[in-house]
């Protein structure tokens, strides 16, 4: 959702990219929703990744936190209802606080815990489950996954590895101790995120025994070294071999290999998600 809005949005990517375009363009987030469903989507995800209440600050707009999580509901239940497809899973979603990618960024975990919890509280009437995504260490999926299960909803988990294809999260730590941490906590769905390909089949091995469902949704991005926090995705340049083909062709291979969850993160189209489908078909 979230580099599509960036493209076909008519404003320059901001900081803030999907929070601008929940408050400036409502219609175009509706429709995008609307074409991954076209698509085959099963699962859409509310376009409320940067709206954090640490990055609302950042920025300034702490006052739009619970205008603009209304607004993502609002968008994703106007998509399901106009495509006619009620079987369709609205996931909430709990991102990263600070800055994707950067787990030296992660609030100490009383006070991750409670900005989990406000994001919790605003979502949980209106979602199916929760996407606790791009999760890069132990800790601030811990604190994430502990809200969203406060809810009583299902519940995801998605690990984002370092493209250095080590198997390990962004944070060092192994994929093993994360699973000893977040397993035993009664999550639904441990999944991988916002890494290339490449990366997620370095640490598939360490994931395949796991006790809950596994999955996989990768990002196209060439590299995620230029993007900081508080920086706007526009610095980020997507991959030229990745197309919707291709990227399927490695989905396929991971439902061979255990999972049963596959989509696609960031630089993946309803061309991408309509593949994907097709390998179900």
């Amino acid at each position: 959702m979230g580099q599509e809005l960036s493209r076909r949005s008519a404003s320059p990517p901001t900081p803030l990219w999907s929070s601008e375009a929940l408050i400036d363009e409502p219609e175009l987030v509706l429709e995008l929703h609307r074409e991954y469903i076209d698509a085959g989507a099963e699962v859409i995800t509310l376009a409320s990744y940067t709206a954090t209440p640490e990055r609302l600050a950042r920025h300034g707009r702490s006052a739009a936190f619970e205008s603009l999580q209304r607004a993502a509901l609002d968008a994703a239940h106007g998509a399901r209802d106009r495509a006619g497809r009620a079987d369709v899973r609205i996931a909430g979603s709990l991102p990263p606080l600070v800055g994707s990618y950067r787990p030296d960024t992660t609030p100490l975990r009383g006070a991750a815990l409670a900005s989990y919890r406000r994001i919790v509280d605003c979502q949980a009437p209106g979602v199916d489950l929760f996407i606790c995504e791009t999760m890069a260490s132990i800790a601030e999926a811990h604190a994430a996954a502990t809200a969203a299960l406060e809810s009583g909803l299902p519940t995801w988990v998605a690990l984002t590895v370092d493209d250095d294809r080590s198997g390990r999260l962004r944070s060092g730590e192994s994929l093993v101790d994360a699973r000893a941490v977040l397993e035993p906590l009664g999550i639904d769905a441990l999944l991988l995120n916002c890494s290339t390909p490449e990366a997620m089949d370095a640490a598939w091995p360490e994931l395949v025994d796991a006790t809950v469902p596994i999955g996989a949704y990768a990002n196209a991005f060439t590299s995620v070294a230029a993007l900081e926090p508080g920086g706007s995705v526009d610095v980020l340049a997507a991959r030229t071999d990745l197309g919707p083909e291709a990227y399927a062709e490695r989905a396929a291979r991971w439902l061979r290999d255990g999972a049963t969850i596959v989509g696609g993160c960031c630089e993946t189209t309803p061309a991408h998600v309509r593949a994907l489908a097709a390998l179900a078909s």
